[in-house]
């Protein structure tokens, strides 16, 4: 089924209409893939409507451009101030977020410095990615045929569009064999990432996460259930994962914007534990979205809200004041 998207993007500056969002097909962008982008979301709280980690997500998106060599026409700021403005224009009080910043039409060949760097928002309502069902009852996942990019080939570090290529390759196979999902390794057969999330493994009372260096993107998300886990007293280890230790998980669980926190319940066919959201996930996804929700205090200022409570509104006296967050540039 197709997607129907509707109501207002930003481009350039301008509010425009869903259907007249145009590029001309001469564009870079269409031809060599060269743009950079952020998923981020907007959830229906208690006190307002709130963007989560908005701020880490446009950090990470300026320097995904600056990896790539396209200045931005503005500063983060206003980037920030424009998605405010495109979620109130689209009367949305949830919704998921892309702000995308490609090279347009100017002139032809693989170098980008004769194109223009334009700057787009589009906003829309977006359940759980995986389905419903998959937040509670996990999904069946394969290890992927196809590995994440070599050092040094294409920068990980950066969202790019280009990157996604790969994303696609993963996800297909995976749906064409029966898979909702694919993990793919890095070029030492070492577990990276989904196609498009970061993967935590819990085994023994740890949980663990693939190191950057695994052709990991610094996920918003990642860096926030690390920090969660950590609070509720885990002990979180940055570490090389071994394809077998998938199939010996006590728990496997999916993070990002899009995924938020969801069980793996099987993986190439074994099955992960007892087979559905174990106890350790069960208490991060929780945490998770009490914190997303505005359900519980915000300790670390993660939610920034359209239209700010005043002072004090349905402050509670456990809430605990705002710590500042010393990775917000992931």
């Amino acid at each position: 089924m197709a997607f129907a998207g509707t109501g207002t993007i930003w481009m350039n500056g301008l509010l425009v209409n869903w259907a007249d969002a145009k590029i001309h097909i001469a564009s870079h962008v269409i031809h060599y893939g060269s743009a950079v982008f952020e998923g981020a979301r907007c959830y229906d709280t208690p006190k307002g409507s709130a963007c989560f980690r908005l701020d880490a997500h446009t950090a990470r998106l300026y320097n995904s451009a600056k990896i790539y060599r396209m200045p931005i026409p503005m500063e983060p700021a206003e980037l920030n101030a424009a998605i405010f403005d495109t979620i109130r224009a689209n009367h949305f009080t949830a919704c998921y977020i892309r702000p995308l910043i490609y090279r347009g039409y100017g002139e032809p060949g693989v170098s980008p410095l004769g194109s223009p760097v334009d700057v787009a928002i589009l906003c829309w309502e977006w359940g759980a990615y995986l389905g419903p069902e998959a937040l509670e009852k996990g999904v069946d996942v394969c290890v992927s045929s196809w590995t994440r990019s070599a050092p040094n080939t294409l920068p990980t570090m950066a969202k790019a569009s280009a990157n996604y290529a790969s994303s696609q390759l993963i996800k297909m196979e995976a749906m064409a064999d029966g898979y909702a999902e694919g993990i793919a390794l890095d070029v030492n057969g070492h577990v990276s990432e989904g196609s498009a999330q970061n993967i935590f493994m819990a085994r023994n009372g740890v949980l663990y996460t693939p190191p950057l260096h695994a052709s990991v993107l610094p996920g918003i998300t990642r860096d926030s259930i690390i920090t969660i886990a950590r609070d509720l007293g885990y002990e979180v280890c940055e570490e090389i994962i071994q394809r077998e230790a998938l199939y010996i998980a006590d728990e496997l669980f999916f993070v990002g914007t899009a995924a938020e926190v969801t069980p793996i319940r099987s993986v190439d066919r074994v099955t992960v534990g007892a087979g559905a959201c174990g106890p350790m996930t069960r208490t991060i996804q929780r945490r998770f979205f009490e914190i997303l929700n505005g359900e519980v205090p915000d300790p670390h200022g993660w939610l920034q809200y359209l239209n700010p409570p005043a002072v004090g509104a349905e402050k509670t006296e456990s809430e605990a004041p705002a710590i500042p967050n010393p990775i917000s540039d992931w």
